[in-house]
């Protein structure tokens, strides 16, 4: 059965570390994404006002905002709006239900480009 997720999928990805902004950015588009990206969440609110991602990705925190909290309030934007957020605290349960209430996909900071791009497809295939 062919994948029924959008191959090229648009993605609107916030992190306030220009150096994992950009090669998260930069391993996204080679696999043919269309990425937007921003540091701050006042950026992220414009472009969500001109845009309905098929997917948000959000960093650990966001303007001093924990990712969780930040990529709520973004979501409360866009209902339905998948969300992954990669965090390095994996073992933290307060933070696994956190996401779990908010239906939020959660991966480990520490991985590699294609662990990524396999979660992506994934989310991607599931809210299709």
């Amino acid at each position: 059965m062919p994948d029924t997720f959008p191959a090229c999928a648009s993605i609107l990805l916030v992190d306030s570390d220009p150096l994992t902004r950009t090669i998260l950015c930069e391993t996204l588009e080679r696999a043919g994404h269309v990425v937007l990206t921003t540091s701050d969440l006042g950026a992220a609110v414009d472009r969500l006002k001109r845009l309905r991602p098929d997917l948000l990705i959000v960093r650990p925190y966001i303007n001093s905002m924990p990712g969780p909290m930040a990529a709520q309030y973004l979501r409360s934007m866009c209902p339905g709006l998948p969300v992954l957020i990669v965090d390095g605290f994996m073992d933290d349960d307060r933070i696994h239900a956190q996401n779990a209430a908010h239906n939020f996909h959660i991966f480990p900071k520490l991985f590699g480009a294609d662990e990524l791009l396999d979660k992506v497809r994934e989310i991607l295939r599931t809210h299709s």
